[in-house]
C-alpha cells in the first residue's frame, strides 16, 4: 500500500477530499486544503518551492544582510569604512525622518478627534435646542 506523499501532486482523492469538505461545511474544506498545501500533497508544493528558489537567490544576491551584535537587524559591513559611514549616517536620518512623519501623524490624529469632538457637540447642543424649542411650543413644561 502506497502512503499518500508518494502519489502525484494531483491525485483525484485529495481534490475529491477538498472538494467534499468544502460541500459538507466550508471550514472543513479550507482545513483539508491548507493541510493538502502544506503537506506536498497538492500543486501548492511546486509553488512553495518557486517561493524557496526565489528566496534562496535573493539571499545569495543581496547576502549582506545580517543581524548585528546587539540583535539588530541591519546590513554587513562593506569594507568600504566611508561607504559604511555613509549609510549609517543616511539611515540615522532616515529613522530621525520617520519618527518625526510619527509624532505629526500622532498630532494630525489628535486634531481630527478634536474636531470630531467639537463636531458632535454642536450636533448634540443643536438637538437639545431643537428638543427644547418643541417641547416649549407643545405647552409640555420644561
Amino acid at each position: 500500500m502506497t502512503s499518500c506523499s508518494t502519489r502525484g501532486p494531483w491525485h483525484p482523492l485529495h481534490i475529491a477530499a477538498v472538494v467534499a469538505g468544502f460541500l459538507i461545511w466550508w471550514p472543513l474544506g479550507l482545513a483539508a486544503l491548507i493541510y493538502f498545501i502544506w503537506a506536498g500533497r497538492f500543486p501548492g508544493e511546486r509553488l512553495r518551492d518557486g517561493f524557496e528558489r526565489a528566496r534562496d537567490r535573493a539571499r545569495h544576491e543581496f547576502g549582506g544582510f545580517a543581524r548585528d551584535r546587539n540583535g539588530a537587524g541591519g546590513w554587513s559591513g562593506t569594507g568600504n569604512a566611508a561607504f559604511d559611514d555613509y549609510r549609517r549616517e543616511t539611515l540615522r536620518r532616515l529613522e530621525e525622518e520617520r519618527r518625526r512623519l510619527d509624532e505629526e501623524s500622532r498630532a494630525f490624529a489628535e486634531f481630527v478627534a478634536n474636531l470630531r469632538r467639537a463636531r458632535d457637540k454642536e450636533e448634540f447642543d443643536r438637538f437639545m435646542a431643537d428638543r427644547n424649542a418643541a417641547r416649549g411650543t407643545e405647552g409640555f413644561p420644561s
